[in-house]
């Protein structure tokens, strides 16, 4: 006889139990999903789509001198860094691809992390302080505001793209200086050093790609607006990088701003087809984040791959203009197509300032779920995008356009997306 006793389901998990299934009666539970590949063409379900999806834009997470570069890493330096980048984790080729980005970015210097969240909070914690303000862009990314509110500065936001409301909390805040500590004197001990006392910091921060609408901050504004009342300025490119500028290097090179912008935090998990955090910026700043940031001082460095199939990302932008200027041509193509189709679309200043993000949206979980099922009948796997990733009533389906797409690919998305009407 079994006198194993009754398992009784927890409080605890009936609670959360109860969460999911109200999640569920809005459209808003989230699952994971297995896919087979990442490319213009992936499995899912036991199907094949085409790959609307990624942020891979360049296609390049498959690109043959890339993955060459990260087998070459393995092989010669193993799969993994060992230790924390402070300790024995910064290997010569991490600093090599440290001085090859900052070159492709005209920074003085670089650092590497391993995720773009894990650089946003090293950035924000190290440079800011309570007692200071930061100004962020209302659409500015979830990690950018996360890493705010770590900071413990004053967070505050301004309306997407517009800077009447900026200038003002800029100038409350300056009438208001005084000088401020990060460390209470008291409470440090002898042996440790003691922050001098400094006036408070004025921190301007944004997005340059906002990566749910696909449209782009006004940088030679902010750089003006910065200037003006001695605010740091830090822009995140995560969904410029690789894609914007003569050379691919950004929004910055684009709106002709290099040099003039603060601190510039990108990712390799996009155009550039992989995983990684880099930090440019002047070397007294990036000393600072590196003797501050605790996901770099509490973290393992990147495995040498990674960092070499930056390296090799890097070299194929700068010797490949084609894929970015086809990807550009045919977001100019969907762009008008979809404005004929009397989709609402971003202002686009212009062409050069084109984004392959396209924001389908329709207003809510149970129409963002239902686009996605009729376009994935038509053979594309683009997901729905619902609140909280976008306010509410702005829930979408996020069409992200490669490189690797063809003529005939965007012809067919254009007549499903014509049926969604």
């Amino acid at each position: 006889m079994n006198n194993m006793p009754i398992q009784t389901e927890s409080k605890f998990r009936q609670e959360l139990k109860l969460e999911l299934e109200h999640r569920d009666q809005f459209s808003m539970r989230r699952q994971l999903r297995v896919i087979k590949g990442n490319a213009r063409i992936i499995e899912y379900e036991g199907k094949s789509y085409i790959n609307l999806a990624s942020n891979d834009y360049l296609g390049l997470s498959n690109h043959p001198h890339i993955k060459e570069a990260a087998i070459n890493a393995i092989i010669k330096h193993g799969t993994g860094a060992g230790a924390s980048k402070i300790v024995i984790g910064h290997q010569d080729i991490h600093h090599h691809v440290e001085k090859q980005f900052a070159a492709f970015k005209g920074a003085e210097s670089a650092l590497l992390l391993p995720t773009g969240y894990a650089a946003n909070l090293a950035v924000l914690t190290s440079l800011a302080a309570p007692g200071d303000l930061i100004c962020l862009d209302k659409l500015s990314h979830t990690s950018l505001i996360d890493a705010a509110k770590t900071s413990g500065a004053t967070v505050r936001t301004f309306p997407h793209l517009q800077t009447a409301k900026l200038r003002k909390l800029l100038q409350r805040h300056s009438d208001a200086s005084c000088c401020i500590s990060s460390t209470n004197p008291s409470d440090t001990p002898k042996t440790y050093y003691t922050p001098l006392n400094r006036p408070p910091r004025r921190f301007i921060v944004a997005d340059s790609v906002f990566s749910m609408d696909g449209d782009v901050a006004q940088l030679p504004e902010l750089v003006s607006i910065a200037k003006e009342y001695d605010a740091i300025l830090i822009i995140d490119e995560a969904h410029g990088t690789g894609l914007m500028g003569k050379n691919g290097s950004g929004l910055c090179e684009s709106q002709n701003v290099k040099g003039q912008v603060d601190v510039i935090i990108s990712t390799a998990s996009k155009a550039l087809g992989s995983l990684g955090g880099i930090v440019t910026a002047d070397r007294i700043i990036i000393d600072t984040i590196l003797n501050h940031g605790k996901t770099i001082i509490y973290t393992t460095s990147i495995p040498p791959a990674q960092a070499a199939a930056i390296g090799a990302a890097i070299e194929v932008i700068q010797n490949d203009e084609h894929r970015r200027h086809y990807l550009q041509q045919i977001s100019l193509k969907f762009r008008h197509a979809l404005l004929n189709m009397g989709w609402q679309l971003p202002d686009l200043i212009s062409e050069d300032e084109i984004t392959p993000i396209f924001p389908l949206i329709l207003g809510s979980p149970e129409k963002a779920i239902k686009a996605y099922e009729l376009l994935k009948k038509s053979g594309f796997l683009a997901f729905a995008s619902r609140y909280p990733a976008v306010p509410r009533g702005e829930d979408r389906v996020r069409i992200s356009l490669r490189a690797d797409l063809a003529e005939n690919d965007l012809d067919k998305l254009i007549t499903a997306i014509n049926s969604l009407n």
